[in-house]
């Protein structure tokens, strides 16, 4: 009776066995089955929030449209303005204005750098002085009228001729940026008094011009009474030359620079000629020009006034010579008269205007020092 009591013990746990498997596995497909019609059907989709700011956005997005990299023929009044923004958030939360400014430095996209500002804007809304400052812009351009120019503000860099010689400055480069290695004198220092001398050469009703400067975007190069793409005289060459190796002049530079003009022959007039007016290599016109700045910078700094800083002032004297190069207290700024467009400049101001007018700049940029004495 034993043997069969635990077979009919073993067979009901079969039979209830078998219906719990049956109905635990019925309930796992009814739940799959009803969590795929449910996923089919949209019924568990989650409709999330609307974010509160949504419209304004939607309104970024409307305003300025895909990320473009800056065209400046296009955007300088919305570049004018994102400064303006800036400018305003920086009185505000100046840790922000400084990461929106850095960012737009370095990438050059205007569009993101707009969308960075209206991102802080959105926290602003309730600031009135804020909002009413971002908004004196737009406001002030409306009511002025300002007629906008497309040229530039130094008029004598809005002609062709211009255009032509920052095409051939361009092409040396090489050469001015070796000059000012050996002499370490700022290549844009080097290349304002260049632009002093070139820019009265550079016209349109020059037979020169209309043969080969223009057409092919060339350093005018002279060979009667100044030399070079410079316009060196033979008698300031030989100052210069003079001036390196005489220790007791006060135009010396050191004995680092004694050997830069030492000629290689006896014809040395004809080595000096031959050095200036090369057509194809214009590297001693350079090299002539940043020593003539840098010994006047050094007789006027010996003489308790320096004059470093004032490229103005360093053309002026580069082009009236040596000979009237007397340290003051207040020099002034003049030398040749250059007609451009039938309007007076003189080369100290052109030399100064070009100085400080960004252009070239990507060439030929600012240096810590105009002039540096470590290895003097």
């Amino acid at each position: 009776m034993k043997f069969d009591f635990t077979r009919g013990s073993y067979r009901k746990f079969l039979k209830y066995f078998g219906i719990t498997f049956i109905v635990v596995f019925a309930l796992i497909g009814f739940f799959l089955t009803s969590a795929f019609f449910a996923i089919k059907l949209h019924v568990t989709d989650d409709p999330g929030a609307v974010d509160y700011n949504d419209r304004y956005f939607q309104d970024i997005k409307d305003k300025y449209g895909k990320s473009e990299i800056r065209d400046s023929t296009k955007t300088n009044t919305r570049e004018a303005n994102f400064f303006h923004q800036v400018l305003v958030l920086n009185k505000y939360f100046p840790e922000n204005s400084q990461y929106i400014l850095n960012a737009y430095l370095k990438s050059h996209n205007l569009s993101e750098a707009e969308r960075m500002v209206t991102a802080v804007n959105l926290h602003m809304q309730e600031n009135k002085n804020y909002i009413a400052e971002i908004q004196e812009f737009e406001n002030r351009s409306l009511i002025d009228g300002t007629q906008r120019s497309s040229g530039s503000v130094f008029g004598w860099m809005n002609i062709a001729e211009w255009a032509d010689f920052k095409i051939a400055v361009a092409k040396d480069k090489h050469l001015i940026d070796s000059v000012a290695n050996l002499t370490n004198v700022e290549p844009r220092l080097i290349v304002a008094v260049l632009v002093g001398e070139q820019i009265r050469l550079f016209n349109s009703d020059r037979e020169a011009y209309k043969r080969w400067i223009g057409p092919l975007k060339l350093l005018s190069v002279e060979s009667m009474f100044s030399l070079g793409v410079t316009g060196i005289k033979v008698n300031t060459a030989q100052t210069i030359e003079r001036n390196l190796k005489d220790r007791n002049s006060v135009f010396y530079l050191g004995s680092k620079y004694e050997h830069l003009l030492d000629f290689q022959s006896n014809y040395v007039d004809a080595e000096r000629f031959k050095r200036l007016t090369d057509f194809k290599n214009h590297f001693y016109s350079y090299l002539y020009a940043a020593l003539n700045i840098k010994q006047i910078k050094v007789q006027w700094e010996r003489a308790g006034f320096p004059i470093s800083d004032r490229p103005e002032i360093l053309a002026t004297l580069y082009n009236v010579g040596f000979e009237v190069s007397v340290p003051k207290a207040n020099p002034v700024v003049g030398g040749s008269t250059v007609m451009i467009r039938q309007k007076p400049y003189s080369f100290g101001a052109i030399a100064f205007e070009y100085y400080y007018s960004g252009e070239l700049f990507d060439l030929f940029p600012f240096k810590p020092v105009k002039f540096d004495w470590k290895n003097v």
